[in-house]
């Protein structure tokens, strides 16, 4: 099967967490005999940042402008079995465009839905969104699920809505040395969010006011002097997808927390989770529904909804925290990498219908 990509970014994992999502999944895709062409924008803040210049296991095409790619684009399209779109492509509604009218399958995948469904209900134009909506797409694909998939398809007019979770690359992410330069009690990997700090605030930033004599490790870009630092608090802007592994198997815990809109929503597992929980070490989340369709609070994952429920698991034995971390790895070994995802992928392709379309004038 040959998929084209109209996507944010594979390019650069710096601040999104779509790239590593895409590396994993496309290497998969490859190793199931899938043949991958990404068309990504090429803009300043990811090229300044870049950390994957070419796809190995793909093609990655790096464009200025869609007047530029537009030829390649329909090219490409018109020899595709299937043709995605995704949330916050920079060219969205053309390549939407190009998918459902000449695209053999056209695909949408909201790897942000419960932004995309916030800023919606707010008003806003979400201009990586067809005008008309969703349903034009022969499929469409949520990276949430649960009441995601109906709002996909009542509000925006979408066919059939189905789930793709996220997932991890176990050849990237896997149990590790130590690094001493992540070495610390709690640590925590995620770009800065307005809505995400309050929750961030109360389960990172105060039990290490609390815990002095404790180490606490923030990765991630678009902090500023009006973080609550602490002088344990050690920060890294960026932490590159090659040095998660031991960013991970470094921290004797690790916490996650969702965005507030996809909290709300439920059934929106972060990468995150996955990467960790393969590289070893047990984790610390914010509730939400739907966590236990993926990891079992209590046996494979700890939960919190406070700093006290923080201070707990920053409390619990060591032999605790090592059974925890063995149990979630296994879960996630057994159904959520990123050869798991796109067996699904390849899956829901083949079943989609692929209606006839005027091909050539593509």
């Amino acid at each position: 099967m040959k998929l084209v990509i109209f996507g944010l970014t594979v390019s650069s994992s710096w601040g999104n967490g779509h790239a590593t999502l895409w590396r994993g999944l496309i290497r998969a895709l490859a190793g199931r005999g899938a043949q991958v062409v990404f068309f990504e924008r090429d803009v300043p803040y990811y090229a300044r940042h870049r950390d994957l210049p070419a796809l190995p296991q793909g093609e990655l095409v790096l464009y200025a402008d869609w007047a530029d790619v537009a030829e390649r684009a329909r090219a490409e399209t018109a020899s595709a079995d299937a043709v995605m779109v995704t949330s916050y492509c920079p060219d969205g509604r053309a390549a939407a465009r190009l998918a459902t009218e000449h695209g053999r399958r056209s695909v949408f995948y909201d790897m942000d839905t419960p932004v995309t469904l916030a800023r919606l209900a707010a008003g806003e134009t979400v201009d990586y969104l067809p005008a008309e909506g969703l349903g034009g797409f022969d499929l469409v694909l949520s990276y949430t699920g649960g009441e995601a998939l109906i709002r996909l398809e009542h509000d925006l007019g979408a066919r059939r809505a189905l789930p793709l979770y996220g997932h991890v690359d176990p050849n990237h992410h896997r149990p590790g040395a130590p690094d001493p330069r992540y070495a610390c009690d709690l640590s925590y990997l995620g770009t800065y969010a307005a809505d995400r700090q309050p929750a961030v605030n109360a389960l990172f930033a105060e039990p290490a006011r609390l815990r002095p004599r404790q180490r606490f490790l923030l990765g991630g870009s678009g902090y500023d002097d009006a973080f609550p630092w602490s002088s344990n608090i050690y920060f890294l802007d960026h932490v590159a997808p090659p040095e998660h592994a031991a960013f991970f198997a470094s921290s004797r815990l690790t916490l996650n927390v969702t965005r507030r809109d996809m909290a709300q929503m439920g059934y929106c597992p972060s990468g995150r989770l996955f990467e960790a929980a393969a590289c070893g070490c047990p984790i610390l989340t914010d509730t939400w529904e739907g966590l236990d369709l993926f990891f079992e609070p209590g046996r494979e994952i700890l939960t919190a909804t406070d700093t006290q429920g923080a201070l707990a698991a920053l409390d619990l034995d060591p032999g605790d925290l090592a059974a925890i971390a063995r149990a979630a790895r296994a879960r996630t070994l057994d159904e959520h990498t990123s050869d798991h995802r796109a067996a699904e992928l390849l899956r829901m392709l083949e079943a989609s219908p692929a209606p006839p379309r005027d091909l050539e004038e593509a």
